[in-house]
Order: C-alpha cells, then structure tokens, then sequence
C-alpha cells in the first residue's frame, strides 16, 4: 500500500478503536460529533480510549495527527459534554487578546486531556455583520489588525499546552454569503480579499497550519483557492505555512473529479489531504492519490512526517483531571 496515503487527515465512523477500520494508513485523523459519546459521564473517558486506541495502531513509526474543529460557539463538538461556550467575537469584544489567550488555552488543556493534538481553529476571517454569512460570530472583527490580535493571542494560548492550532479560512471568507459546505462562495473584487488576507500575514509561518478555503478569487478563478497554487504557496503575500484545503467533500470544490481535486491540491503546494464525511469521499481520494506520480507526493509526505515527529504527547487523563477543568471552563463561559 503506498506511503502516500499518510497525507490523508480522514474523518472516520465509529466511537470505539476496534470499530475504526480503513482501507489505508492515514497520517491524521478528524473526530466530528458522531465519533463522541454524548454522555458527559463516559464520554470523554471513551474518547481517549479510541484515541489512544487509535495512536497504538497507526502511531508507532510517527504520533498520529488527531484533530477536531473546537472554537467554541456554535463550532464546538465537544458541547453535549461542557455547555454553552462563547465565540470568538464574544472573548475578543468582552476581553480582548487576554481574554483570547485564555479561551485557547482552556481549550488545549482539555483537548489535550481527551488526546488531541491539532484544533483546526481560529479563524482568522473577518466579521461583517451580514446576517447569511457563513461566518458569522466565528469571526473576531470586521478589522484585519483586530482580527489578527485575536486568533494570535487565542493561538498563543493554545500552542502554549501543546495542542497545534490552525489558521482558517485562507485568504479570508470574510464578505461571502454562500456557505462553502454547499457551493463556491465568491469575492469578485480583488481589493476584498487583499483586505481579508491582510488577518493571516502576522500569523502565519513556515510552520503553521493554515487552512484554505474553497473560495473563488479574482486570481483564482476559474478554480477555488484551495486548488489553485498562486493562492496557496505561491500566493501574493508570501505567506508560508503547512497547507491544507478545507474538507475537500465540500460542496465548494464539487465540481473536479477526485483526480482533478488531488493533483491540484499538490501541485497547489498542499502538505495535506482532509477528507472527512463518506467512506466514499475518503476512499476515492485515497485511490486518487494512488494514481498520481511519486514525483508530486513524496515531498509533502516528508514534510508532514517531520511535523508528526514533533507533535507533543497527550496530557494524562483521570476524571479527576476532566472534571477540574470542566469546572474551570464552565465558570469562564459564565462570566465571558
């Protein structure tokens, strides 16, 4: 079975370790509520198990990357266990880049306890206040400045308990009405999204995860960013990062096949594949891959090896240590 397929950062089905079975290794994994437990007495204690169970299985040459999507807010799989947590735009408007840095790193501490090593979060887009934006209070500030001082601080706070965090949405969704999980959404003017993009350039680096989005721009038409290299790692701004495309089962990048979606999302300069809804989905980008000439894979697999390599070891858990922090978050929602 090629080495490639430790590109794929895969969602999955199942709750239980031994239930988890793929048709490859995949180098990252992504849980969504369907993997969790909703009982806040069993179920963070089951989520380490499968994930531990999951580490022995595909992390003994490299850690397995094991992420989730935790902003708080309305994009919080982990509420059926810890509540009602504000968002984004919440902290910074309540408290500023301190209040920020203590939201990301209350989030780390417990991710960390349940086994995770990667939260695709914060997001770094602007906020414009149109009621169908897909956004919304996810984001921070309608200003770039403002918007950079918050992810950054929330970064800081999180990368702080050796959780990874992730820029999103690259260049910045900032002004689209379209949901990218349905269709493309659009910025047909170019001075829009040197506005949104100007959020990521004092966050990002060679070694940051950032997250791009299925955006089609002035430069990038007719494809999204996310499949197009001059808005990737030849983009404009010369931002650098550890690449990757939204959920490349996203109705924004339907409209390639499989093998268009992968070629271009590795000649883009990507160092990831995320494929996280169907056995379908991630089975087919898999054998996609498969397809595609060594030339075009090896050195991203390089790249997300060496990031494997240094990703920091899960924090112990007890239900002691869980219920602490329950605690400690609760009473933070409470007064934010």
């Amino acid at each position: 079975m090629t080495q490639a397929h430790q590109l794929l950062w895969t969602g999955f089905h199942g709750l239980d370790a031994l239930e988890v079975a793929f048709p490859f290794t995949p180098g990252g994994v992504v849980l969504f509520a369907r993997n969790l437990d909703p009982d806040p007495e069993v179920g963070p204690a089951r989520c380490r198990a499968l994930l531990d169970g999951l580490q022995a299985r595909h992390g003994q040459a490299w850690p397995l990357a094991v992420a989730i999507d935790q902003e708080g807010g309305r994009v919080s799989r982990l509420r059926p266990w810890v509540g009602a947590t504000p968002p984004l735009r919440r902290i910074w408007t309540g408290g500023g880049a301190a209040a920020c840095e203590a939201w990301g790193r209350l989030w780390g501490e417990g991710l960390s306890l349940l086994g995770f090593n990667v939260d695709f979060a914060p997001v770094a887009d602007l906020w414009d206040g149109h009621p169908d934006a897909g956004i919304g209070d996810r984001a921070a500030s309608t200003d770039p400045v403002e918007a950079a001082a918050a992810a950054g601080a929330f970064l800081h706070g999180l990368e702080a308990t050796g959780v990874r965090g992730c820029l999103k949405h690259f260049p910045g969704l900032g002004g689209t009405t379209l949901d990218s999980h349905l269709g493309l959404p659009e910025l047909p003017e170019a001075a829009q999204v040197e506005r949104n993009a100007a959020a990521f350039i004092p966050l990002a680096h060679a070694d940051r995860l950032v997250m791009v989005a299925h955006l089609r721009t002035p430069a990038s038409a007719p494809l999204p960013a996310s499949l197009h290299r001059g808005s990737v790692v030849a983009n404009p701004w010369g931002i650098q990062g550890r690449f990757l495309p939204d959920d490349l089962e996203m109705g924004g990048c339907a409209d390639w096949n499989w093998e268009e979606r992968v070629r271009l999302c590795l000649e883009a300069g990507h160092q990831w594949l995320l494929v996280c809804q169907t056995p379908e989905g991630w089975t087919a980008c898999a054998e996609a891959l498969e397809r595609l000439p060594e030339s075009l894979w090896q050195s991203p697999l390089q790249a997300t090896r060496t990031m494997r390599g240094n990703l920091a070891p899960a924090a112990p858990f007890t239900p002691q240590a869980w219920r602490s922090w329950l605690e400690r978050l609760q009473a933070a929602a409470e007064q934010t």
